[in-house]
């Protein structure tokens, strides 16, 4: 009979058979001991260990042994060095078994006291905090919803305020569309991606995570563009009519293209796998397009130092709109190009180890942050846009005026005639006929 077909209620039994002699200990395996040991108390499991051990006829090699945590060390030569995966669950708590704990058997043929389980210490902390990541989904998900809803209206209204199409706009426009183009791939992953997929590795799922990637990096790009068409228009000083849009559209959607191509080949030769997210240790691909992005952030706090240091000198008295419209440009970036690059940076100081209030402070501030940056943007670019407002209440005016003429014919055209008066004056042109 197949050791994985026993009844649960008789592997106790069939451990007992093992320990009365019937088998060696030489003859069992993890697997074997996994199949039976499924119901086992830690107690038994130890008796199991402490037989095993007693049993060592050699001397040159280490016997199969389960250690405290439950793993299961197998059958191998003295003076190695043995790996296995973390336990998959411990005290209630589920373990990422793709780490590795290790244990060394040593020269005289026993094993060490005590294995070493430290890469699976970051994944303890984070179990510790799954009610705060299951909420931390909720604002993520919450985020994007209230992002993606105002980056539609804020795009619907540029497409349709054809007044104020200048160039500004039109960069506001295209990073509003970058913004929302990411936030879509973003469900699309959230949607698509689970354990079975990733670890197929199918052709689709890496080039959806490729797209995520490439609207990640034309977000930055287009702020970059915000960035620079300020610096041009207050701090270089001569007119931003010699600006072109398709300089932007190189910019803000041609440069990220290359970039996301030679990630896409780094990763395909050095880490192809898990649908490319994550990264394996050692392995630096993902800066092919961080590398561009942190760039672009580098330059764009370059830029506002100096729009700040000329509208807090030159500026500052002038009044005229053109100028008002520059410093609300500027406010609107100085709140928005930090709350990207923050947003961005924190990935790189993630808080690791023991401190789980520094974890669960890091999920709450991370999730707000990237999940609602398309609603700021939103409102910083398109609904406290004076020009946007202006254009919007003219339409209102206009509208409410075409609706209440129509509604003054109507009522006036609904109006009933008098059959009395219609029929006098039929026979008073009648008579006078």
């Amino acid at each position: 009979m197949h050791i994985a077909s026993i009844p649960a209620d008789h592997k106790v039994v069939c451990v007992c058979v093992l320990l009365s002699g019937n088998v060696s200990p030489a003859e069992l395996t993890c697997e074997m001991l996994i199949h039976l040991s499924t119901n086992l108390t830690a107690r038994t499991l130890a008796f199991l260990n402490q037989t095993f051990s007693a049993r060592n006829y050699s001397g040159l090699s280490c016997d199969l042994s389960v250690d405290g945590i439950g793993t299961c060390w197998p059958r191998s030569a003295a003076g190695v060095l043995v790996s296995r995966p973390c336990p998959e669950q411990f005290n209630g708590i589920h373990y990422n078994t793709t780490n590795r704990v290790y244990r060394e058997c040593q020269s005289n043929g026993s094993w060490s006291p005590r294995g070493n389980y430290s890469q699976c210490t970051e994944i303890i902390v984070v179990r510790k905090s799954k009610v705060h990541y299951q909420v931390a989904v909720i604002i993520n998900y919450l985020g994007h919803c209230v992002s993606l809803g105002a980056l539609l209206l804020a795009f619907t209204l540029f497409l349709r305020l054809r007044s104020i199409r200048c160039l500004r706009n039109i960069i506001h426009w295209n990073l509003i569309s970058a913004f929302i183009l990411r936030n879509a791939t973003w469900f699309i992953v959230q949607l698509t991606m689970n354990p079975a997929v990733t670890e197929n590795n199918q052709v689709w799922c890496r080039l959806v995570t490729a797209g995520y990637n490439y609207f990640h990096v034309t977000n930055f790009f287009w702020m970059f563009g915000e960035g620079f068409y300020l610096h041009t228009a207050v701090v270089l000083t001569y007119s931003t009519d010699r600006l072109r849009r398709w300089m932007f559209i190189c910019i803000g959607w041609g440069i990220p293209f290359p970039v996301i191509v030679a990630w896409m080949f780094g990763k395909f030769y050095y880490d192809n796998e898990k649908c490319w997210f994550g990264k394996r240790a050692g392995i630096y691909t993902d800066y092919i397009y961080q590398g561009p992005m942190i760039l672009v952030l580098l330059i764009n706090f370059v830029f506002l130092f100096n729009i700040v240091r000329i509208l807090m000198t030159k500026l500052r008295a002038s009044t005229t709109s053109e100028t008002i419209q520059y410093r609300k440009a500027v406010k609107a970036t100085l709140v928005l190009l930090p709350l990207l690059g923050i947003t961005y940076m924190l990935f790189f100081v993630n808080p690791g180890g023991d401190d789980e209030v520094a974890q669960i402070v890091f999920i709450y501030f991370n999730s707000i942050l990237e999940s609602f940056q398309g609603f700021f943007v939103s409102v910083f670019y398109c609904f406290l846009n004076n020009e946007v407002r202006s254009a919007v209440r003219k339409r209102w005016v206009r509208w409410q005026d075409r609706h209440s003429f129509r509604s003054r014919v109507v009522r006036a055209s609904s109006l009933p005639t008098s059959p009395s008066r219609v029929s006098f004056h039929s026979i008073k042109q009648t008579s006078t006929l």
